[in-house]
């Protein structure tokens, strides 16, 4: 079993149930962790043996594109298409923080994490 990260994607988006973060949007940061057998990959040195990060990063995008109020659900989302479209996950887990989220203090960011598995 190995793991692959890809950590600080950066994107704005426009997610929150107050209606001036769909209007305004807020800068959000997404961590991805998955677990998957790479020991074929590590012997092939072939993409098509791992799971390729181009594509996790390219879900991330899509997903954080569509409006939702809680980043619950788009997590899940993340995590759903990670399972549906890349075997070779066994196990995955999503971070979506929200920078400095409009919370009435002095919060730097808000995060919520998920993990799925197969």
């Amino acid at each position: 079993m190995g793991i692959i990260q890809v950590n600080n994607i950066k994107l704005y988006a426009f997610h929150g149930c107050l209606d001036e973060e769909a209007k305004i949007g807020s800068e959000y940061r997404v961590d991805v962790e998955v677990k998957a057998d790479l020991r074929k990959s590590a012997k092939t040195d072939d993409l098509a043996d791992t799971v390729d990060y181009v594509h996790l990063n390219h879900i991330v995008k899509e997903e954080m594109a569509i409006r939702s109020k809680l980043l619950e659900e788009v997590a899940q989302r993340i995590l759903n298409r990670f399972f549906k479209e890349l075997r070779k996950v066994k196990k995955a887990k999503v971070s979506v923080s929200k920078i400095n989220p409009p919370i009435g203090g002095n919060v730097a960011e808000v995060v919520i994490i998920l993990t799925k598995k197969r």
